[in-house]
């Protein structure tokens, strides 16, 4: 019997990137367990986010920032870290992670200007994030529900 494939998906505040990852993983379909969490996490999800991701018809605004540590001692498929400082900064994993990989975002809490230009900023970064997870979702998740190398071909590669 398949399991799903266990995610985490690490950023330093957990307030934004990771957890925009963390919705677009869990509309792209089944065979996930998906879960966010931060090495400094922040009170609450960044407004902005939350109203980028509603644009696409994702409501994250019930989700919420989690520390890193209270995911350490459990094992992983995949751990992804979607910021620098989270990457180098990760801490160790007490459980069995069978994949770490890393995929950057600049980080659009830092954009500056008006609403309107810091909103331009986060769906820039939206585009991105969901560019770079339907493709690890598509190599890696989806593959994996079918077998082989996830071309159709029937191979076991």
């Amino acid at each position: 019997m398949e399991t799903n494939k266990k995610i985490l998906i690490i950023c330093t505040g957990n307030s934004c990137r990771s957890q925009m990852a963390e919705g677009f993983l869990k509309s792209f379909g089944g065979g996930m367990d998906v879960f966010s969490a931060g090495t400094r996490p922040e009170e609450e999800v960044n407004p902005l986010a939350v109203k980028v991701m509603k644009e696409c018809d994702i409501d994250i605004s019930a989700q919420y920032p989690k520390s890193v540590n209270d995911f350490t001692g459990q094992e992983w498929d995949y751990v992804i870290t979607v910021c620098s400082n989270a990457n180098s900064n990760c801490p160790v994993f007490t459980g069995n992670v069978k994949q770490r990989i890393h995929i950057g975002f600049d980080d659009p809490a830092d954009a500056t200007g008006t609403e309107e230009e810091r909103t331009a900023v986060y769906r820039q970064v939206r585009g991105e994030i969901e560019e770079a997870f339907l493709g690890f979702y598509q190599a890696y998740i989806s593959r994996d529900m079918r077998g082989g190398c996830g071309c159709n071909c029937g191979c076991s590669n």
